[in-house]
């Protein structure tokens, strides 16, 4: 049997604004409708596979359910991480969970956020992969390189096995310049992709020959395990005491199992805007133009507008991104350097790093349209039959208007049906809860006033979604 699992996790650094701390760009659309997570997860139809493992942050649970839901794929569990650790322990925690049941399927380990854009070539390489690994080896898929990459690591491949790949003679650093020009002249390296095929026994007795304290804090961690809905949370304390370490360092450049399969499918990391300009497609005058975008005399740019109109003129070599409450504007060739941003964003104390003006939630989303010292708007909409939990607040009284369908809203021990252009008041301190019970999405209007407006004012009493504690 053949397992996916799907690395879920990341710090939304790369591509601000449009990724953020909290909506990464796994769960980002960047080269079509579909979020990059769901991109993965669609790859995987016609490989006879199970259900996808996904391992992910704890504030990233909902999301990764809900995305996964939006595109008819169940995931068998969810796996929360209660901190990073890195590759070598999520992966762990994942081939536990599927040798629980006695079981000890072939892993096929996948980044949620990588672009592959030949699916069948995929595919056929899986396959190679699948027969190395029963017969107990570790692959590592190596893209075949398209340029002298200094950004990326390499895999030099060394005897053949067969027709399905090589052993791995040596893993790379990233090199210099030089260094990667004559890995590529060789022919004999890949790019190193991060993405595994393995048999989920193989590999917890590699890491228990190699990094034993990985694999021991995994096991205490899971040992702790509670099932919450979909989703396995592990027991913090052991995950977090664990070391840190990725699967290359702690296995892949230490056993002797070690091989590679070829892959070339059209594979990227987009791992900055020039990344994702380089692979899109371009007009005439090189430019990716995304959305409300007007371009006089401009060459070789990337563009993406959310909300408002942009235009460029006599500009050559930028990224421009607008979203609601943030633009970037940037050198292409220093796209890189987007991350210093971000950073300098969380030193001076704002938000705008962490997540965008629309915010989501299982129970659906809202967007905070204006926010001043004693009020706050917002524009709530709810899923049909979802509910908010029951809840009051110390520091702020709400008003509600509804706009589009039918709210059920508990204020004290009384509950009452509102329609379009109806309105309710919550007072300062009243136990109180929202639902839709319609067949369509539930729309209304917030009005919160008060001496605190921070999220961190909700006192919840019931929840249907398991965060009574976990928020």
């Amino acid at each position: 049997m053949l397992v996916p699992v799907v690395m879920a996790g990341g710090s939304g650094t790369r591509l601000w604004p449009v990724s953020r701390k909290l909506y990464p760009k796994q769960f980002c659309a960047l080269t079509g409708e579909r979020t990059m997570l769901q991109e993965t997860a669609a790859r995987l139809s016609g490989l006879d596979a199970a259900a996808p493992l996904v391992v992910c942050n704890e504030e990233h649970r909902f999301l990764a359910a809900e995305q996964l839901r939006q595109i008819g794929q169940d995931a068998a569990a969810v796996i929360l991480e209660p901190v990073g650790r890195n590759t070598a322990p999520a992966i762990a925690l994942a081939a536990l969970h599927a040798t629980a049941g006695g079981e000890d399927p072939l892993l096929l380990v996948l980044a949620a956020d990588h672009l592959i854009v030949d699916v069948a070539a995929f595919q056929a390489s899986v396959a190679k992969a699948v027969r190395l690994a029963e017969a107990g080896r570790l692959v590592t898929f190596g893209i075949v390189p398209q340029r002298a990459e200094t950004g990326y690591g390499y895999v030099r491949r060394g005897a053949p096995l067969g027709d399905d790949g090589h052993a791995v003679d040596r893993f790379e650093e990233k090199p210099d310049a030089a260094t990667a020009e004559a890995f590529v002249a060789s022919g004999d390296y890949y790019w190193n992709s991060g993405m595994f095929l393995f048999r989920a026994g193989v590999y917890l007795g590699e890491l228990e020959r190699h990094a034993p304290a990985i694999l021991a804090a995994c096991r205490a961690a899971y040992a702790g395990a509670a099932v919450d809905m979909d989703f396995v949370r592990v027991a913090a304390g052991p995950f977090a005491a664990g070391p840190s370490d990725s699967i290359d360092y702690a296995v892949m450049e230490k056993t002797g199992a070690a091989a590679v399969v070829p892959l070339d499918a059209g594979w990227s990391d987009i791992g900055s805007w020039d990344a994702l300009w380089e692979i899109s497609d371009k007009d005439a005058a090189g430019n990716v133009l995304a959305g409300d975008v007007l371009a006089l005399d401009a060459r070789n740019s990337l563009v993406r507008a959310d909300r408002r109109l942009v235009a460029l003129v006599g500009v050559e070599d930028l990224v421009v991104v607008e979203t609601p409450d943030a633009v970037l504007v940037a050198d292409r060739a220093r796209a890189q350097d987007v991350k210093k941003i971000v950073e300098t964003i969380g030193d001076n104390g704002r938000a705008e790093h962490l997540t965008h003006r629309i915010v989501y939630r299982p129970w659906g989303h809202y967007d905070s349209i204006d926010l001043g010292d004693r009020h706050q708007v917002k524009r709530i909409t709810v899923k049909p039959g979802a509910k908010l939990s029951v809840q009051m607040h110390h520091h702020r009284a709400e008003h509600w208007v509804v706009v589009r369908g039918t709210a059920r809203v508990q204020k004290g021990e009384e509950t009452v049906l509102l329609g379009e252009n109806q309105s309710t008041y919550i007072p300062l301190g009243e136990v109180h809860a929202l639902e839709n019970p319609g067949k369509i999405p539930l729309e209304l209007i917030e009005v919160q006033s008060g001496s605190y407006l921070g999220e961190d004012d909700i006192v919840r009493l019931e929840d249907r979604y398991g965060r009574l504690e976990k928020g």
